[in-house]
């Protein structure tokens, strides 16, 4: 078992891939055993609600089933009208969108080529033994992110190659993704070796003809040999490398290896071989660290939020410093972590640790700090959507529209489309704008809205974009016969639920 949650706290969840509704978005927190998920709020249940009722009547309307209509681009709008009914408007979906097959399918064709460069992907090694993420999987679908998991025993399978292959470069509009892993002090226990990564990177590749896929290199401040293991991960020419200041998130009960961004007698002898290497981009997890681990983590809490990524900024300028989770704290705990995160911003304006993420530029005077919206914007939107509109306006904000990236860390929350969809629908509110000093976010293939989907990491990463995604490549021709079949979507989510 890897993560943080004991036998006792597991006995309490549930799989959400068999335990509730199935819904083309997710109506209940899942957490993966990082986190403990909240239970299911009553503006939830009423989204939930109220989309049952919606599907079954549009469903026999079109003469299927009503798994079979959210499985449809009508399905998903249906979603997102419901969303709309409880929470306010926030999304752009119509009555007419859910109602009208045709309408909703000639937005999604509008949109299927548009670029979407997913900076924040995992799956799990052949061999690993962590079939914890097993139980991830059925929670997602009994919470009903994902129908599709709904009724399906899971096995460790479905968090391996095939399995991701076919919710990222399949079933979701993703073009181009990032491959990354996770360390743990228990070497059997890494998500992938680095080995693995660039292996990975390489099959991808050569099966599409083309670059879709990149890799990380995971590095490990502190632990002994750390930076002969670093010279073996560069001679693999990853695209970006990537580290856990709190060391081992796997088994953190375990991690003896802490480490600070700005601690110059240690990392920053890393960044020197990074950068001799020619790697400009390194990316840390942050954040995905609620208030109810800090008595049981105590060790680690000082390493979990963004307090030393300006001072690292600031003297590395040639670097990139791409913040995972944008340093997301409020996930998890068994409360109600994003409703009184909500109300906190209400009475302050602020969201523990976005709000500092944000302020680095100003406060520094550095255009080099990024922030991942990968597992942020999954569990806010799912949580509290106008939570979620306040983090990505407010990183817009402070870092600029040039500094927010696009990553789901899926398929963890399985096939990524979801998320695609409710950041293309998402927009801030009139009333919030003026309340917060936010700008629009804009229409689905905006500005603002491309720069974060693929526009500033093809600039941080010198990608090579071609003029459009139609029969450029082998995975282009694989998805338009596999659309052709119409197939349902795979809107499997993997991890717990409360219930």
């Amino acid at each position: 078992m890897s993560g943080f949650l004991s036998p006792e706290e597991l006995k309490k969840l549930k799989p959400a891939e068999t335990a509730s509704f199935p819904s083309p978005i997710p109506t209940q927190i899942v957490s993966s055993d990082e986190f403990y998920p909240q239970r299911q709020n009553k503006k939830q249940r009423e989204v939930e609600a109220r989309l049952k009722d919606m599907g079954n009547k549009l469903a026999r309307k079109q003469g299927m089933s009503r798994r079979a209509f959210f499985s449809t681009a009508a399905g998903m709008a249906a979603a997102f009208v419901a969303m709309n009914e409880v929470y306010g408007k926030l999304f752009d979906a119509s009555a007419a969108e859910a109602a009208t097959p045709e309408m909703a399918d000639e937005r999604a064709d509008a949109l299927r080529d548009q670029f979407i460069f997913d900076g924040h992907t995992h799956f799990l090694r052949d061999d690993t033994r962590l079939t914890g993420f097993i139980m991830m999987r059925q929670a997602v679908g009994d919470a009903g992110w994902n129908p599709e998991l709904k009724g399906k025993k899971q096995t460790i399978d479905d968090l391996k190659y095939n399995n991701y292959y076919k919710e990222i470069f399949l079933d979701s509009d993703t073009k181009v993704a990032i491959i990354s892993s996770a360390p743990s002090d228990i070497p059997r226990d890494w998500f992938l070796t680095n080995e693995m990564m660039a292996q990975t990177r390489a099959r991808v590749n050569a099966a599409a003809g083309s670059k879709r896929m990149m890799s990380h290199a995971i590095f490990t401040p502190g632990r002994p040999g750390w930076l002969d293991d670093l010279d073996r991960a560069l001679a693999l020419k990853p695209d970006s490398v990537k580290g856990y200041t709190i060391g081992d998130n796997t088994h953190k009960e375990l991690a003896q290896y802490p480490w600070r961004m700005d601690d110059e007698k240690v990392t920053y002898l890393g960044y020197e071989k990074m950068q001799k290497a020619g790697i400009k981009n390194i990316c840390v997890h942050k954040g995905l660290f609620p208030p109810s681990l800090d008595s049981k983590f105590p060790r680690l809490r000082p390493y979990a939020d963004v307090r030393d990524v300006g001072k690292a900024a600031k003297d590395w300028p040639q670097l990139n410093f791409v913040i995972y989770h944008s340093g997301y704290r409020n996930i998890g705990g068994g409360g109600d972590d994003a409703g009184e995160a909500w109300e906190h911003v209400q009475k302050t304006g602020r969201n523990d640790w976005v709000s500092d993420l944000a302020e680095i530029p100003s406060k520094y005077s550095v255009t080099n700090v990024y922030g991942d919206l990968g597992q942020v914007f999954a569990a806010s939107t799912v949580a509290q959507p106008k939570l979620a509109a306040f983090i990505v306006g407010t990183l817009v904000k402070g870092l600029g529209a040039d500094r927010v990236v696009w990553g789901t860390d899926a398929l963890w929350t399985g096939s990524p489309q979801w998320q695609i969809e409710g950041l293309r629908r998402l927009e801030i509110p009139e009333d919030m704008q003026k309340q917060f000093g936010l700008k629009p976010l804009g229409p689905a293939d905006g500005p603002v809205k491309t720069a974060i989907f693929s526009g500033n990491s093809v600039r941080i990463y010198n990608y090579k974009a071609p003029a459009h995604w139609k029969k450029m490549d082998r995975f282009a021709e694989l998805r338009d016969q596999y659309l052709e079949g119409k197939p349902q979507r795979t809107n499997l989510r993997y991890g717990y639920v409360a219930v």
